[in-house]
C-alpha cells in the first residue's frame, strides 16, 4: 500500500497548490507596484494585475512631448517589471515549497 500512500501525498500537495494559485489570484488585483522616472518627471503605480493605477508628470515635463513619451514608457515598463517579479517571485514560492518548477511569466 506505500503506492496508495505516495497516492495522497500527490494529491494532498496538488490541493495545496490549487488554495495558493487561487489566493495569489485574489491577492495580486490588491498589489501595487511604483517607479519613476530617474528625474522623477514621472511616475507610475501598476496593480499586480498590470493595470495602469496612476500617472504623476511633473509640469516641467509637459514642454517637451518626446522626452516625455519616453519617460513615460520607462516608468511603465520598470513598474511593470516589477509586478512581474513579484509574481514570479510568489509562483516560485508557491511551487517550491511543492518541490514543483513553476513557469515564469
Amino acid at each position: 500500500m506505500a503506492g496508495f500512500g505516495d497516492l495522497m501525498k500527490i494529491m494532498a500537495h496538488a490541493k495545496e497548490l490549487k488554495e495558493s494559485a487561487a489566493k495569489l489570484k485574489e491577492e495580486l488585483p490588491k498589489m501595487e507596484f511604483s517607479c519613476a522616472t530617474a528625474n522623477g518627471g514621472v511616475s507610475v503605480t501598476v496593480g499586480g494585475d498590470f493595470t495602469v493605477r496612476n500617472i504623476t508628470i511633473a509640469p516641467e515635463m509637459l514642454g517637451d512631448r518626446e522626452y516625455l513619451e519616453r519617460s513615460l514608457s520607462e516608468a511603465l515598463n520598470s513598474a511593470f517589471a516589477s509586478a512581474r517579479t513579484a509574481m514570479q517571485e510568489q509562483m516560485k514560492s508557491i511551487g517550491g515549497s511543492l518541490g514543483i518548477d513553476m513557469p515564469a511569466f
